[in-house]
């Protein structure tokens, strides 16, 4: 049996000033909007956050953002985010830009217990520099360190009290790779079923990874409203 949190709040009393955390999603895709919502309130802060985005101006990270909560950020993509575009500029937030595959990487080899790998990815750009690069088969490929944090914050469709998680489609983004890289991973799930009632075919994530369960539902925003022209 997992620890079933009784509140958002509960779920993320643990986090402190200063904590690496991991957030799954993409976009507004799979995030987990109300524990950010509630970490977006405790007021700790100086976090570094590592995940594909930072959400958007009112929503998603977008809200540790606007609380100046962020003290740096690991991601691959930082566009849809004026705020976060703004303080890179004005130097309040440190930012470490990844390709997305070797951001997607470091997260996996970070939960498989690998401490670092090559990669031609980012081989004569800025990302190389001071990092070691060799030479295999006449082509240079970029030594990576993997990726670990204190807390993995992931959202799935469902899970059990055995910490089993399953993902609906495009929600399985960063989460399943996240899950395996936190000391502690907090799953937020719009449903909690008895153990066995999962197909096992279907589990994601085994429950192994997953220390403490929280169950709320979603606002699941649009990012990008497009309709027909007629």
């Amino acid at each position: 049996m997992k620890k079933i949190n009784s509140s958002f709040m509960e779920a993320v009393s643990d986090i402190r000033d200063g904590s690496i955390l991991m957030v799954g999603g993409f976009g507004l895709v799979g995030i987990p909007e109300n524990l950010i919502v509630a970490l977006s309130e405790t007021g700790v802060k100086n976090l570094t956050v590592i995940s594909n985005n930072c959400g958007v101006d009112d929503w998603g990270l977008g809200l540790l953002l606007r609380n100046k909560q962020i003290k740096k950020i690991i991601a691959s993509y930082v566009g849809e985010n004026k705020e976060f575009e703004r303080q890179v500029l004005s130097g309040e937030i440190e930012v470490d830009l990844l390709p997305q595959g070797t951001l997607a990487e470091k997260i996996r080899a970070g939960g498989a217990g690998i401490p670092a790998f090559y990669t031609p990815a980012g081989v004569g750009t800025p990302l190389a520099e001071g990092k070691e690069t060799r030479v295999f088969g006449n082509k240079t490929y970029l030594l990576e360190e993997a990726l670990t944090a204190d807390f993995s914050l992931v959202r799935a469709a469902a899970a059990d009290k055995l910490g089993n998680l399953t993902y609906n489609k495009t929600a399985r983004n960063f989460n399943p790779l996240m899950a395996t890289a936190g000391r502690i991973t907090i799953a937020e799930t719009e449903q909690l079923k008895e153990d066995g009632f999962l197909d096992t075919d279907r589990i994601h994530t085994p429950g192994i990874y997953v220390q403490q369960i929280i169950v709320g539902q979603q606002q699941k925003r649009i990012e990008k409203l497009t309709v027909a022209q007629r």
